[in-house]
């Protein structure tokens, strides 16, 4: 009884020193929370797989808690996050357009990684990434985003289409001569004349600029200088691109007008299109959903070889906390590390975005079963950075509807790439 009396007064007085404060509680602090936009108009159902990893990392770093946000497509990801960063309550970190630097940096809305980056282990990190992936993150010296869904542009071709057209199978086109060719004998047409397969399809929408760049990049020009303050939209080499993906339509081997984005790999797994140029990252998606044996090939070449890259970077907000943007930054580098970057390939189909990640023997194992899913990253020796400039929303558009003018048959090439340069020159004259 004694003992039953002494310990009501015991809790008593405990209670009371919990609600002065003077008695640090029995449980744990509350984790950290960490916002994480993330974009999911990105190829493939990868919600579960991020919410995964998300789970995993707050396993193993009890003290955070990184919530993904679905912000809708890259677009509508960039528009929040800077909406949030202007309000004072940013996300922690979130994947954007690794093009998008440029104008995070204007916007001085992110904080430059090197400034986290403090042991040998976080500096030999920094170093580990493929230096083409690296092209779209660093810039004035420092290092604002690293890598994490990257790709590069490929062809996917139907197999059983290029036999039945009398073609090899086993490779797809290695030129524009070769391309347009095998787009004449692919394209099909039923009693009445109309198309039921086409050649070739590349969209033109939200990343018409991107599809542009697989053309110019092979006819060894440039769009954008590496500091991003000039465009040479209306060269001669850009113009001759354009005029090649004008000329597939003209030719009818290649949809008319505009093409959408998203119906793209549809199209190509309903057998509308027999040859499509679109990211690596809808690669998961195609091997899950088509129902015929695809290949899947570099870019065509014509001077040269290459493609651009693409994808999305992790940027750390500026306004967010130094213990968020510690946090942050450590999530990043657990989800970069070989086996995750791996892991994060196979499940979405995007390029591993470092070389020790393929050589896990999880990759390896996989390269070998399904080889096609090393041919975005053999692309990259020989890749070349996304279009990227200041103000990069404002001077996209101008050349996303540029393209889109000249494949609607609007204007020509010559007159829609120099309208482009005119307003691009104009936009971008105050940072030069």
């Amino acid at each position: 009884m004694q003992r039953h009396v002494f310990l009501k007064s015991l809790l008593a007085a405990a209670t009371g020193l919990a609600a002065t404060g003077l008695l640090l509680p029995a449980r744990a602090q509350a984790p950290l929370d960490v916002p994480f936009y993330y974009p999911v108009a990105v190829g493939g159902p990868i919600t579960k797989v991020i919410d995964g990893y998300a789970a995993e990392f707050n396993k193993a770093h009890p003290q955070y808690r990184i919530t993904p946000i679905y912000a809708g497509t890259y677009q509508e990801t960039i528009v929040k996050a800077l909406t949030a960063h202007k309000a004072g309550q940013p996300p922690a970190t979130s994947v954007l357009l690794s093009t998008d630097m440029f104008t995070l940096i204007d916007e001085d809305a992110i904080a430059p990684l090197d400034d986290f980056v403090k042991t040998e282990a976080d500096k030999a990190w920094l170093k580990s990434f493929y230096p083409g992936f690296m092209a779209n993150s660093q810039t004035g010296g420092k290092t604002w985003g690293v890598p994490f869904q990257r790709s590069t542009v490929v062809m996917y071709y139907n197999k059983q289409a290029f036999q039945e057209a009398g073609l090899d199978p086993r490779k797809a086109p290695q030129d524009w001569k070769e391309l347009r060719e095998a787009a004449r004998k692919l394209t099909r047409k039923d009693a009445s004349g109309k198309v039921v397969q086409y050649g070739i399809q590349i969209p033109s929408t939200g990343f018409a600029y991107w599809m542009l760049q697989t053309l110019t990049t092979p006819n060894d020009v440039l769009l954008a200088n590496e500091a991003g303050t000039r465009v040479t939209l209306d060269h001669p080499k850009v113009i001759e691109a354009l005029d090649f993906w004008v000329g597939l339509v003209k030719e009818g081997v290649h949809p008319p007008g505009v093409v959408e984005w998203g119906t793209t790999p549809k199209d190509f797994m309903e057998k509308k299109a027999a040859i499509i140029v679109t990211t690596t990252g809808n690669l998961t998606n195609i091997r899950a959903n088509a129902r015929f044996d695809f290949g899947v090939g570099q870019i065509a070449g014509h001077v040269r070889k290459g493609s651009p890259t693409g994808g999305g970077n992790f940027y750390l907000f500026k306004k967010a906390s130094r213990e968020q943007q510690e946090a942050a930054f450590q999530f990043m580098k657990w989800i970069t590390q070989p086996a995750l970057a791996a892991q994060w390939s196979m499940d979405s189909g995007y390029v591993a975005v470092s070389p020790a990640a393929y050589e896990t023997s999880a990759l390896r194992k996989y390269g070998q079963e399904f080889p096609q899913a090393l041919v975005a990253r053999d692309q990259l020796p020989v890749s070349v950075a996304e279009f990227s400039t200041h103000e990069n929303q404002r001077v996209t558009k101008l050349l996303n509807d540029a393209v889109q003018a000249a494949l609607n048959g609007s204007k020509t090439s010559a007159q829609a790439l120099q309208d482009a340069q005119k307003e691009a020159d104009r936009i971008l004259r105050r940072y030069q």
